[in-house]
């Protein structure tokens, strides 16, 4: 584990949804932290509270009770104002689906956040070049989604998840829609986005995605059941007859 700084720290966290008279608890008294420059994958099978706890650490989401601190910010007491301006400084976003608007070339696309954050049009266009230059995409930028490949448009996404340089990346099943060569270009992009001082923390269902991060947060109703580095991982995966989570 890195001993770099605690960027984010959940204690003894609920959310619980009320559907008619039943009340279903996503998260269960949960208990993380993850620190500066980590990779971490999460697992777990369908149910079992990880994209809930995916939409919390995003400040997508407000927990039922528990504390949650993202960088040093006690998110618990923020307006929603406030999470929202968190959220387009600490947290660069990538979706399976990609999540990029259709009448928008590549550069646009990764400019959206600078906009949000009211930056101007020049600092706006050199820092999408800058960013799709490192994701290997310059000779892609007035291109549309729908003239790129499913690399090249998770590509364009990863740049624009990282163009207010967030504190953290969060990528919810980034290779889910990529076929496997392809998939391996992207995660290998992680890989060294990893070695140049990104957190990292992913959701994901494959245990062969999961081994590029470093450390492994398996979940089961709600709560995590396992937290090892990658290696002893796959010995408490052995443990327990090697079920998929």
């Amino acid at each position: 584990m890195t001993n770099g700084k605690v960027l984010i720290r959940l204690k003894d966290i609920k959310r619980i949804y009320k559907i008619g008279s039943e009340q279903i608890h996503a998260l269960d008294g949960l208990n993380l932290e993850i620190r500066e420059n980590e990779y971490v994958s999460v697992m777990g099978h369908s149910g079992s509270g990880k994209s809930t706890l995916m939409n919390l650490i995003g400040c997508l989401d407000r927990a039922s009770s528990g504390d949650y601190e993202l960088d040093g910010y006690d998110t618990t007491k923020m307006s929603n104002t406030a999470l929202a301006r968190v959220r387009n400084e600490k947290i660069g976003f990538v979706f399976q689906s990609f999540e990029l608007l259709p009448k928008l070339n590549a550069l646009k696309n990764v400019e959206l956040p600078l906009i949000y954050a009211r930056n101007g049009s020049w600092s706006r266009h050199e820092k999408a070049r800058k960013v799709l230059e490192r994701v290997g995409l310059s000779d892609r930028m007035q291109h549309r989604p729908n003239q790129l490949s499913g690399g090249e448009k998770q590509r364009v996404a990863l740049a624009r998840a990282l163009i207010n340089n967030p504190s953290i990346l969060l990528a919810d099943e980034p290779t889910g829609n990529l076929d496997s060569k392809t998939s391996r270009e992207i995660l290998a992009l992680f890989d060294r986005l990893h070695k140049e001082g990104q957190t990292i923390i992913m959701v994901t269902h494959e245990s062969d995605v999961a081994c590029h991060a470093k450390r492994i947060v398996r979940m089961l109703d709600g709560k995590v059941i396992s937290d090892l580095p990658v290696e002893k991982d796959d010995a408490y995966k052995f443990q327990k007859g090697g079920q998929r989570l």
